[in-house]
C-alpha cells in the first residue's frame, strides 16, 4: 500500500516541478504549495513503515520547497535538475532498485547538495542585506551524482487511475466513493463479460433460423394446393390422430410463438449483454491524461540532452479508451515524441535564423471520431528530408535505384516506417537505427489501426494514428471464398460492390478496376491466401463479380470474393500462444452455430497481396552468410581483449591494435569492413582517427563506430562533424547494442 500512495505523492511533485519549471501564467505558488505538502505526506508515510533514506530525503526536498514558497532562493536549471535527480532516485527507492549500501552513498551525496541550495540561497538572501551570516556555505561544493536511468514518472496504463490530487490532497482524499481493485481482477471479468457476447451471438443465430423456417412454413401453407389426405400423430399429452387441416394451424401457431418468444428473450440477453459489457469497458477505460502526464517530463529532459528548448502541448486528454490499447499506444507515443525532438526541433541557434521562436512545440492532439481514436504528434521542426530517405532506403536495398524517379511524395515517407530506414549521420543510444517508427506501424497495426506521416522541408512534420475504441468486438464483413469464410474488419473496408467482368483492364501486367475514378488493384482473395479450391477465371454463368475495397494507411486494393455475405458483430479471439503470429491472420471468431472463421490482418494482407504482383519495392530477400572483418582500436588492453573475444563469438575476424597510429598503418596495409574504436588513447585519439580516415579518398566510405566514456552532447556532435557512423557510450555500453550497431553499418 506505501509503494501504491509513494508513487502517487512523487508522480504529483514530478509534475508540478515541471510546471513550475515551464513558467508561464500558472499558478507558481499554488505548484510549490502543491509540492511541499506532497513531500510531507509522503515523508509522515515513510516514516510510518521505518524507510529512514526516503524520510531523510523528504526532510531536505521540504527544505528546497520551503525556501521557494517564502521567496528565499528562485528555481534555477541547476536546482531543477538536482529535485528531478532525487524524485527518480526516491522512485528507484520506493520500487526497491537500489541497494541499500549504494543507496545510503547516494541519499547522503543528494541530501548535502539540496541543504547546499538551501544554505547558498539564505546566504545570498542575507549577504544582499549587508548582514554577516554565521557558518555560511554557499560554496558547498558539488557532489558528482551517481547517473540515474531516468523514470517515467507516472503509475502508466498498469495502475489504476488515482484520485484528482489538488493542493493538499493525497490519496485519502479518494473518500468512500472509490475503491482499490487490482486490474488483474477486472481483466477477468471484462474477459467474461466479452464470453456472454457468443451467447448473443448464438442467440442471434437461433432465432434467424426460426425466423427462416417460419417464412417457409407460411411460403409452403400459401402454396398448398391440394389437401393432404393422411394424418398425423398427434404430439404433447394428446391421444388419437389429427387431420392436416387440424396440423397446419396448430403448427403455424406454436411456431409464431415460439419465434415471438425467442425474438423477445434476444433482446432481452442482448440488452443485459451490451449494458453489462459497456459498463465492465467503462470500469476499465483510462483517460489519455493518465498517459500524458509523463510527456512534460520526457520532452524537458530530451531537449536538454539534445542541447535544444521544446515544450509539449496536450489536447484531448480527457477523451477515455481501453485501458489495454492505452497500454499498447505508449511505446508508439514515446518514440514519435521522441523522433520529433530528435529529428525535428532545431537547435535554438538555428530556430533564430529561421526567425522561428528559440522554444519548440510538439502538440499531442487526441479526438473521438466514428467509434474510433484519431491521435496526431506534430512538431514545428525542419520537417522531413525526403531525398535522404530515399537514398537511405536504396542503401539498405528496400527500394530499387532504378525505381526511385518513379515515387511520389506520399510513398517516400511511408519508407519511414521500413526497419533500418533512418536520416540520422550518427547512430546513438536515442537515434540512428532506424527502428523507432518500425516498431510503431507494428504496435499500431496490432491494434488494427493506421499510422500515416505528413511533413515538407521547414513544414514540421505530423503523424497520424487512428485505433479502434475496444479491442474484443470488431464490427466485420463476411465474405466467403470457395467454402471458407473471412471476417474483414469493417473500420478497414471501404466499400463493396458488384463489378462487370468487362470492366476489369490490364495495366503492366496487372489487373485493375476504376472504382470512384481512382484506379485500384485487382488480387482474388483466394490466390493471395494461397486457397486452392478458390475461384481464379471468370464463371461461365456469371456476368458480375464481387469485390471488397479495403485500406490501411496509404494503400488501397479490391480483392475479389465467391460472396459478400454481410456486416455483423464479432467477438475476437487470439490464436493463441502456440500460433502468436500467422500471416495474414489476426485471430478468429466464433458463430453461434460453432463454426470457426478467421479475422484477417488487412496490413499483412495489403503486404502479400503486393508481393504477388509488380511492385517498385524491391525484395530484399536473404543476406548471405559472409566472414566480416573488423579493426578494434582500443589502449585499455582490459577492453581490447573483451571487444576482440564478444566480436570473434559473433563470427567476425577481428584484428586489434593501441591506438590511431597503428590503426592508420592497419588500414593501409589490410582490408576491413568497419573500425570500432575507443577516442581517448595515447598519440592519436578516436576523433583524429575518424577525420584521417574521412580525409582518405580510400578509406572515406569505411563505417567507424566510437565507444567511449564521453557522453556529453558537445563530444557526439563532434563525432557527427568528423564523420563517425554510430557513437556508443561505455556507461550504457551492451555487446547486443555493439553487435546490432555493427551489423547495421556492413
Amino acid at each position: 500500500m506505501f509503494r501504491i500512495e509513494a508513487r502517487e505523492h512523487l508522480n504529483v511533485i514530478s509534475i508540478e516541478l515541471t510546471r513550475l519549471e515551464k513558467g508561464g501564467s500558472r499558478d507558481q505558488a499554488g505548484s510549490i504549495e502543491i509540492m511541499y505538502r506532497e513531500t510531507h505526506t509522503l515523508k509522515g508515510a515513510a516514516r510510518s513503515v521505518n524507510l529512514v533514506d526516503i524520510v531523510a530525503l523528504c526532510q531536505a526536498v521540504e527544505s528546497v520547497f520551503s525556501a521557494l514558497k517564502n521567496g528565499r532562493m528562485v528555481l534555477s536549471p541547476q536546482a531543477g535538475d538536482l529535485l528531478h535527480h532525487t524524485i527518480d532516485f526516491c522512485f528507484r527507492l520506493v520500487d526497491g532498485k537500489e541497494a541499500p549500501v549504494a543507496a545510503g552513498t547516494v541519499v547522503n551525496d543528494l541530501i548535502r547538495q539540496l541543504h547546499g541550495l538551501t544554505a547558498g540561497s539564505g546566504s545570498a538572501a542575507v549577504a544582499e542585506a549587508g548582514k554577516p551570516v554565521a557558518g555560511e556555505s554557499a560554496d558547498l561544493p558539488s557532489v558528482e551524482l551517481e547517473r540515474v536511468a531516468p523514470l517515467h514518472p507516472t503509475p502508466g496504463p498498469d495502475v489504476a487511475e488515482p484520485p484528482d490530487q489538488g493542493a493538499g490532497s493525497g490519496p485519502a482524499a479518494a473518500g468512500a466513493e472509490t475503491v482499490r481493485i487490482a486490474t488483474a481482477a477486472l481483466d477477468a471479468l471484462l474477459l467474461q463479460a466479452e464470453e456472454m457476447v457468443a451467447v448473443k451471438i448464438a442467440a442471434t443465430q437461433r432465432m434467424t433460423e426460426l425466423q427462416e423456417l417460419q417464412h417457409q412454413f407460411d411460403a409452403w401453407k400459401k402454396e398448398r394446393q391440394r389437401d393432404l389426405s393422411f394424418t398425423i400423430p398427434r404430439t404433447g399429452s394428446g391421444t388419437g390422430q389429427i387431420s392436416t387441416e387440424q396440423f397446419i394451424p396448430t403448427f403455424g401457431a406454436r411456431l409464431t410463438a415460439l419465434v415471438r418468444a425467442s425474438e423477445d428473450d434476444h433482446r432481452a440477453s442482448a440488452s443485459l449483454i451490451d449494458t453489462l459489457l459497456y459498463d465492465m469497458k467503462k470500469t476499465l477505460m483510462l483517460p489519455f491524461s493518465s498517459l500524458f502526464e509523463m510527456f512534460p517530463r520526457l520532452v524537458r529532459d530530451l531537449a536538454r540532452t539534445e542541447g535544444k528548448m521544446a515544450e509539449v502541448t496536450i489536447e484531448g486528454g480527457e477523451i477515455k479508451v481501453d485501458r489495454r490499447i492505452l497500454q499498447e499506444l505508449k511505446d508508439p507515443l514515446i518514440h514519435m515524441v521522441r523522433n520529433c525532438l530528435v529529428h525535428g526541433i532545431e537547435s535554438p541557434a538555428e530556430r533564430e535564423k529561421k526567425n522561428k521562436p528559440v522554444h519548440g512545440v510538439v502538440r499531442i492532439e487526441v479526438a473521438s471520431r466514428n467509434g474510433k481514436i484519431e491521435i496526431a504528434v506534430a512538431d514545428d521542426g525542419r520537417g522531413i528530408d525526403l531525398a535522404g530517405v530515399v537514398s537511405a532506403a536504396v542503401k539498405q536495398e528496400m527500394i530499387a535505384a532504378d525505381a526511385v524517379a518513379a515515387l511520389d511524395d506520399r510513398e517516400a515517407l511511408q519508407l519511414l516506417f521500413r526497419s533500418g530506414v533512418t536520416t540520422s549521420p550518427l547512430i546513438t543510444d536515442l537515434s540512428g537505427r532506424g527502428l523507432g517508427l518500425a516498431i510503431v506501424r507494428e504496435k499500431v497495426e496490432k491494434l488494427n489501426g493506421t499510422v500515416t506521416v505528413h511533413a515538407g522541408p521547414e513544414e514540421g512534420t505530423t503523424f497520424r494514428l487512428v485505433v479502434p475504441l475496444s479491442l474484443a468486438t470488431y464490427r466485420g464483413v463476411l465474405v466467403r471464398v470457395a467454402e471458407q469464410q473471412f471476417v474483414l474488419p469493417s473500420s478497414n473496408v471501404e466499400r463493396v460492390a458488384r463489378i462487370r467482368w468487362e470492366e476489369v483492364e490490364t495495366v503492366e501486367n496487372r489487373e485493375t478496376l476504376v472504382i470512384d475514378g481512382r484506379p485500384l488493384a485487382l488480387v482474388r482473395l483466394g490466390d493471395v491466401l494461397e486457397l486452392k479450391t478458390a475461384v481464379v477465371r471468370q464463371p461461365v454463368d456469371e456476368a458480375f463479380m464481387q469485390v471488397a475495397v479495403v485500406g490501411a494507411a496509404e494503400k488501397r486494393m479490391a480483392f475479389m470474393v465467391d460472396e459478400i455475405l454481410g456486416e455483423q458483430e464479432v467477438l475476437v479471439k487470439p490464436l493463441g500462444q502456440q500460433l502468436p503470429q500467422v500471416r495474414n491472420i489476426m485471430g478468429a471468431t466464433v458463430f453461434g452455430n460453432g463454426r470457426v472463421v478467421p479475422l484477417l490482418n488487412i496490413s499483412d494482407l495489403l503486404k502479400t497481396a503486393m508481393k504477388k504482383a509488380p511492385s517498385f519495392m524491391a525484395d530484399p530477400g536473404e543476406t548471405p552468410v559472409k566472414s566480416n572483418s573488423v579493426l578494434v582500436v582500443e589502449d585499455s588492453i582490459t577492453a581490447r581483449m573483451l571487444m576482440k573475444n564478444i566480436l570473434e563469438a559473433a563470427g567476425y575476424e577481428v584484428q586489434a591494435v593501441v591506438d590511431g597510429v597503428e590503426a592508420i598503418a592497419a588500414l593501409r596495409s589490410g582490408e576491413f569492413d568497419i573500425v570500432v574504436s575507443d577516442v581517448e588513447m595515447p598519440r592519436m585519439d578516436g576523433f583524429d582517427l575518424t577525420a584521417k580516415i574521412r580525409a582518405d579518398n580510400k578509406l572515406a566510405s569505411l563505417p567507424v563506430v566510437l565507444v567511449t566514456a564521453l557522453e556529453s552532447r558537445e563530444d557526439r556532435e563532434r563525432g557527427i562533424d568528423v564523420g563517425a557512423s554510430a557513437y556508443i557510450v561505455k556507461s550504457s555500453f551492451d555487446q547486443s547494442n555493439l553487435l546490432e550497431v555493427i551489423g547495421r553499418l556492413i
